[in-house]
């Protein structure tokens, strides 16, 4: 058996999604792109169980699926989901003074991601997770 493309091409697609995401976001690099995108991923993940946690990043390229997982506490409790506003407020203090994610970060994150995943596999992942998860990554 082959090695799997999305694991040869994982970092070539990531720096493509950092790229894509750091034009949403207005970041100058993708170092800025990458503690934003982690801050929403965090946000995002803390609303769910490990079990929906895998769910999730199953359906994301390798390398995205390793950010949503890094240094997860799973012993902290779920939050449940809440307003957009209320969201982006929680992201943007993920790193206190250092965060430079806009207001609407998460909607940039979303836009950008949703480019670089399977739609279908996205969505059958979302339509597992609880109540929200669609809302936070829906896209105008």
């Amino acid at each position: 058996m082959t090695v799997p493309s999305a694991f040869v091409h994982a970092s070539r697609d990531l720096e493509r999604f950092l790229l894509d995401a750091r034009d949403e976001l207005g970041h100058a690099t993708t170092h800025q792109t990458w503690q934003s995108v982690l801050a929403v991923f965090v946000t995002f993940r803390a609303r769910l169980t490990p079990a929906e946690g895998l769910a999730f990043a199953d359906a994301l390229p390798p390398l995205l699926a390793a950010m949503v997982l890094q240094d997860w506490d799973l012993g902290q409790p779920t939050k449940p989901f809440a307003d957009r506003a209320t969201l982006a407020r929680e992201a943007m203090a993920f790193r206190g003074d250092h965060s430079i994610l806009p207001e609407s970060g998460i909607a940039d994150v979303a836009r950008a991601l949703r480019r670089h995943v399977e739609p279908q596999a996205f969505e059958r992942a979302l339509a597992k997770l609880p109540p929200g998860a669609r809302e936070f990554w829906a896209v105008e």
